[in-house]
């Protein structure tokens, strides 16, 4: 961006983002950069409810929570709790129509929005300035754009979520130094016309295999009837410990951040796997792991979405639009446990592992 959209150092920034997990924790990348650069300024982030579960103790952010449940109400609830308070900038980090109504009741001279393609359900029509296009970056980079365009430049990336004592205490009870944990979030959001989980006998067969190497594997998931069927199929017999819809958001972060490596589809969790440095094997098929892979693992995904692009809208990546979901029912089918399988020998594996990686964390 040329010209930058503050040319003092700001004091108050309102941050808005408020789902889903995944672009939260991206968002809170976004903010730990700029607190890096002005560890002096003052930030309210108006978050959703589920994602407050996981972020709102953080000690040096504000945190005022959109209740999507209260309809109205939550748009009140929001206008309360900010006071009147008046902010340098706004950075409108979220588009959607629910969210473009929240932008009005922000004081504040700069509600800096997405450009004109991303800008969904109108958000420009809510914001005053637009930070520049980006086609080709990972979501989080894009999202830095927010970051870059108030003046703050390039930290090293950090999250710094906290896990309590006893979530801590939590996660403890399930590590053993002579067996490696793995976890295993076996489905994604419950959307329509979603497409992004892997079959459960191939989970059950590369659970098979992470028991031959003597791991701890350890399921996890919400409450859904899709993810409650997976953990008993794949719970059954002792193969794996069924931890789905058991947990606090605050426990699961506290397992994966215990965890020597995370499996899992397009999902949350791969987001906050990277926010705590664990290694993620994502399952990758219909949607583009160059865009939404876990940050920091994207050497460990089994990507098979150049496969389903060819093979289900006869194209190859390059001509498909930067994001495109691939929404075909047989498209996680491209990946094999065979392919899995070898991630994980390779991983566990110190000599011929990949690089950087270290099961001894």
């Amino acid at each position: 961006m040329s010209d930058l959209i503050l040319k003092t150092q700001p004091e108050k920034i309102c941050v808005i983002r408020l789902s889903a997990i995944g672009d939260t924790c991206h968002a809170l990348a976004v903010v730990r950069r700029i607190q890096d650069n002005w560890p002096g300024a003052s930030i309210t982030w108006i978050i959703g409810k589920t994602e407050a579960q996981l972020m709102a103790d953080i000690p040096d952010i504000e945190f005022i929570i959109f209740d999507k449940s209260k309809g109205l109400g939550a748009y009140k609830d929001v206008r309360n709790k900010l006071g009147g308070k008046t902010f340098n900038i706004a950075l409108c980090m979220h588009s959607s129509m629910r969210v473009n109504f929240l932008y009005p009741i922000i004081r504040t001279p700069i509600r800096l929005g997405f450009d004109h393609k991303r800008a969904k359900d109108f958000q420009w029509l809510f914001t005053n300035r637009r930070i520049e296009a980006a086609h080709g970056k990972h979501v989080l980079e894009a999202m830095m754009s927010f970051a870059s365009a108030i003046g703050a430049t390039p930290r090293p990336i950090r999250w710094d979520i906290p896990i309590g004592d006893d979530e801590r205490e939590f996660s403890a009870d399930f590590q053993n130094p002579n067996k490696p944990l793995v976890v295993i979030s076996p489905c994604s959001s419950n959307r329509s016309r979603n497409f992004r989980n892997w079959s459960v006998e191939n989970y059950a067969k590369t659970i098979e295999h992470l028991n031959g190497k003597k791991c701890r594997v350890i399921l996890t998931g919400g409450t859904s009837d899709l993810e409650i069927e997976y953990g008993a199929v794949l719970s059954k017999n002792a193969m794996a410990e069924n931890l789905v819809g058991k947990t606090s958001l605050k426990q699961l972060a506290a397992l994966i951040a215990a965890a020597d490596l995370l499996i899992c589809p397009d999902s949350g969790p791969a987001h906050m796997a990277t926010a705590f440095s664990t290694p993620v094997l994502g399952l990758y098929a219909t949607s583009n792991p160059e865009r939404t892979g876990p940050f920091t693992s994207r050497e460990l995904t089994a990507n098979r979405y150049p496969d389903a692009a060819q093979k289900y809208l006869g194209k190859p990546v390059g001509q498909l639009h930067w994001g495109q979901r691939i929404r075909h029912p047989d498209a996680m089918a491209l990946i094999t446990v065979k392919e899995v399988v070898r991630k994980i020998d390779a991983f566990f594996d110190l000599e011929s592992g990949v690089a950087g990686y270290d099961i001894h964390k």
